[in-house]
């Protein structure tokens, strides 16, 4: 009943002449169905770009002179055609789009109170007239968000106040340029969108310059913020919104607490005002905690273990008690401070490490593995007995420690735990080491539980005072070792603080040079890092002996002060004057 009239014989040719003769075509072109260029309606895909006008080609525009759009409108515009029955349409392409965005933002701009508001830009009917899409709406891209801050950034007085609430913004990558153009915002909000994970907000925190004068910031709404205070993290959520923005005095209209010497102000005070805020904590960093041991023991272990675990590890077989257990797990995230100061571009060969070698060779990250077959990897990434500890370990990379050459780069903590005949010692060591070949530097965290070998035992018979229970070591991406030095801390990235002059600063296990000593001796000793320099006095003292008989004797007994000292005792009847002080 409806259906469209079959067109008579000839009448495609006719209509073709008629139009020929009104000079709106050139050639005789067989007509299309207007319902489509294919057979049935069908719209084929079309060749040709979409002319929905960019924000950047506004921008073009506005600056160059005419847009070729303004051109093809002028020359259409010199010879109005008007087909009967056809629809009308709104003639937008003489309307420049950075004039429609300034004007958007301007009716969103109150200078009284300095606030911007920008909420629900997708109902904007003004947007929609024009074809507009604004960030987070389907199709849209960090280019209109671009124009909208920077004709924001224009604004007399500055902005103050920005509202981007109820807008589905899910990447932050739309916000990228708002830092850049708007730097000195002291409120934002982000409230009712779709921001999920941190690195969103990486892209307005996180560096020098970046939104450094933000007192408020509401994300309510957000996935990020709701699901983290739904698994109960929500301290764990204020921490890292703190870290990251580190002038917040308001999260989601709540005051968070800051290291400062004065009360939080309100959220509307000026950014030029300035408070004192704290740049450090109000506790300095300790030299390492060593107790209830000797740390002859300590040194002596380490010093032991580490030239070994670089260059012969299959050496360390002995160390290791029948049972004893090793595991390592890999953390591949650069710590926000080291990816401030750029350490892992800077440093020269830190782009040739790779991951994949250890990530493949049995990395026990409980948070990466997860339930069901991460179960089963949790159980097989756990080596028990010195055999599988030896395995695991020979299939690692190659590594270098400078423990020795290097004390200042290690931090050691020790103490006994248990007691009676279960006493045992726990050593937590923090430090770097330099992966082979690459010669690029990793950080790491290595807690051993020792306990003392008993006599007769493989270790004892080894030369080891105590074995292995217990290894745990975990690789980082390299952060600096001025995280440990003795001194103030600093609560974030910024110049860095003057060191403390404290009387030693060379290790935990650093030993001062006696002032008493004669000169030849404090000259000999200083040319020995940590813990040498300890054992090297130390054997000085019981045995008399000089500097270089003194290394010798360490030396010919793998560095172990009472192997050298036994030692000493069965040959100090043959050795001349000469060898002593």
């Amino acid at each position: 009943m409806y259906s469209s009239p079959t067109p008579a014989s000839g009448s495609r040719g006719l209509a073709s002449s008629a139009l020929k003769s009104a000079g709106l075509i050139d050639k005789d072109a067989r007509m299309k169905d207007v319902s489509g260029d294919r057979p049935g309606g069908r719209k084929g895909a079309s060749k040709f770009r979409s002319h929905r006008p960019r924000p950047i080609d506004a921008f073009k525009d506005h600056h160059a002179g005419s847009s070729r759009g303004a051109g093809r409108a002028a020359t259409a515009g010199a010879k109005n055609l008007e087909v009967r029955g056809a629809a009308a349409r709104v003639p937008t392409v003489g309307v420049k789009i950075v004039d429609v965005w300034r004007g958007f933002v301007n009716r969103r701009w109150n200078p009284e109170t300095r606030f911007l508001n920008l909420e629900s830009m997708l109902d904007d009917s003004e947007l929609s007239k024009h074809g507009l899409l604004p960030p987070g709406a389907p199709g849209s891209t960090a280019r209109e968000s671009s124009v909208i801050f920077k004709v924001a950034s224009e604004l007399k007085p500055p902005v103050q106040t920005i509202s981007l609430a109820n807008n589905h913004i899910g990447s932050g990558q739309l916000l990228t340029t708002l830092a850049h153009y708007l730097p000195k915002i002291a409120n934002l909000s982000l409230q009712n969108n779709d921001l999920k994970v941190w690195r969103d907000m990486d892209n307005i925190s996180g560096r020098k310059g970046k939104l450094e004068h933000l007192k408020e910031l509401i994300m309510i709404g957000n996935p990020l913020r709701e699901i983290e205070v739904k698994n109960a993290r929500a301290d764990k959520y204020r921490s890292e919104m703190a870290r990251r923005f580190p002038s917040l005095v308001m999260l989601d209209q709540e005051a968070i607490a800051t290291i400062a010497f004065d009360a939080p102000g309100p959220s509307t005070a000026s950014v030029t005002e300035r408070r004192a805020t704290a740049t450090k904590f109000p506790y300095e960093m300790k030299p390492s905690f060593i107790t209830g041991v000797q740390e002859s023991v300590i040194s002596n272990f380490l010093v032991r273990y580490f030239p070994l675990f670089d260059d012969q590890r299959a050496a360390l077989l002995d160390a290791y008690h029948s049972s004893a257990t090793f595991s390592f797990s890999v953390n591949t995230t650069i710590p926000a401070r080291a990816r401030i100061q750029g350490l892992h571009t800077q440093l020269p060969n830190q782009r040739k490490l790779d991951w994949s070698v250890w990530l493949n060779g049995g990395s026990r990250n409980l948070n990466r593995l997860g339930g069901g077959a991460g179960s089963d990897k949790a159980f097989n990434s756990l080596h028990l007995g010195s055999e599988a500890a030896m395995r695991a370990m020979s299939a690692l990379p190659k590594t270098k420690h400078e423990i020795s050459d290097s004390p200042e780069k290690f931090c050691i903590d020790a103490w006994p735990v248990g007691q009676g005949e279960n006493l045992k010692l726990f050593i937590s060591l923090h430090g770097q080491f330099t992966e082979e070949p690459s010669r690029g530097i990793r950080s790491f965290d290595r807690a051993f539980v020792l306990a003392p070998a008993p006599p007769g035992s493989r270790a004892k018979l080894n030369g080891w005072d105590v074995m292995i229970l217990s290894d745990q070591w975990c690789i980082r991406s390299y952060s600096s070792h001025d995280a440990w030095r003795p001194g103030p801390m600093r609560v974030q990235a910024g110049e860095p603080l003057p060191p403390k002059q404290l009387p030693q600063q060379q290790s935990t296990l650093a030993t001062p040079i006696p002032p008493q000593a004669p000169g030849h001796l404090q000259e000999a000793l200083s040319t020995f890092g940590e813990p040498q320099r300890s054992l090297v006095l130390e054997i000085c003292k019981r045995t008399g002996l000089n500097v270089k008989f003194a290394v010798d004797c360490l030396e010919n007994n793998a560095w172990n002060l009472d192997g050298a000292t036994a030692n000493f005792e069965q040959v100090k009847g043959k050795l001349s004057r000469d060898a002593f002080l």
